[in-house]
């Protein structure tokens, strides 16, 4: 009996040794994509912004515009 305790008891620290490693590494690749989406953030507010400095403030309307053949 007290053999069959023992392996179970072993068994299931060796089941939480797995559980922890995997938490770690599932935390790793959680801190990873939140550096990536950080960095993609940034890169599309600076995309933004040289948009709003390409572009026009006001753009034209459609009945402001010069036709083609004129």
């Amino acid at each position: 009996m007290e053999q069959h305790l023992e392996h179970r008891l072993e068994k299931l620290e060796t089941k939480l040794m797995a559980a922890e490693d995997l938490l770690d590494e599932l935390n790793r690749t959680v801190w990873r994509q939140q550096q990536a989406l950080e960095l993609q953030r940034e890169q599309l507010r600076q995309l933004a912004q040289q948009v709003k400095t390409i572009q026009p403030g006001n753009p034209l309307r459609p009945e402001d515009e010069v036709p083609p053949h004129w």
